[in-house]
């Protein structure tokens, strides 16, 4: 009787990589469908019913329109895990491990700065200055109706409300605490918060990376050599 062979114990899986958080423009990615449907439309009409050089004047356009139309509202995208930011620009991809990051600025423009003093803007996150002042006018009539409550009958309730608090009884309707933000504003907020908890993290650590988006590049710039081609021979 043979004694079986004692088994290898199996390999133990790797920890996989913490899912991302993706943030795109709402606004953008609609207005890229918008415009690749108005572009394919009026294209494809001009290569099916143009005569003589038109379709070709078309399909030379299309093939430098559609991918600059793509870079420019679908792809932009940010996504962040606990181990590095990914920054998906119109031309380029950037990966930040997060200990490579010294700050993430908002200005004019929402901007992730490198330790080596390099900025990358943040397209998918464009800042909104009419999502801040719609923000800003709700934080004021926040503030008024919190002036409102507290002013002739405040000093009287507020030692019963207080009272209420106390005992575990709840009073109504809770009052969000903090300020109002714009919502590209709470994205930056929420990105800070991952940057200043994983930073000296040891997988956040490693080199930055920037690769060049060479498949919207090279169809653009075909499109754009064709194009220029077929306008020279007129």
């Amino acid at each position: 009787m043979t004694t079986p062979e004692p088994q290898s114990p199996a390999p133990q899986p790797s920890v996989p990589q913490s899912p991302d958080r993706i943030y795109r423009s709402p606004a953008g990615m609609a207005g890229g469908f918008l415009l690749l449907g108005i572009t394919g439309w009026l294209g494809i009409d001009a290569i099916v019913t143009g005569e003589d050089r038109t379709p070709w004047l078309a399909l030379a356009a299309l093939i430098l329109v559609v991918p600059l139309v793509v870079a420019f509202t679908l792809r932009p995208a940010v996504f962040a895990n606990e181990e590095r930011l990914r920054i998906r620009n119109p031309f380029r991809v950037i990966v930040l491990p997060w200990a490579q990051v010294a700050s993430l600025r908002s200005g004019y423009s929402n901007e992730a700065v490198a330790t080596s003093g390099k900025k990358f803007q943040l397209w998918a996150i464009p800042v909104s200055l009419r999502g801040r002042k719609k923000a800003a006018r709700r934080q004021a009539r926040r503030g008024a109706e919190g002036d409102g409550r507290g002013g002739a009958f405040g000093g009287g309730l507020s030692g019963l409300s207080g009272g209420m608090r106390g005992a575990g009884i709840g009073g109504g309707t809770a009052v969000p605490e903090g300020p109002v933000r714009a919502v590209t504003d709470r994205v930056m907020d929420e990105l800070r918060e991952i940057h200043e908890a994983q930073g000296k993290a040891e997988a956040a650590q490693g080199e930055v990376t920037v690769r060049w988006a060479y498949e919207i590049v090279g169809p653009a710039a075909a499109g754009a050599v064709l194009l220029a081609i077929l306008i020279a021979l007129g």
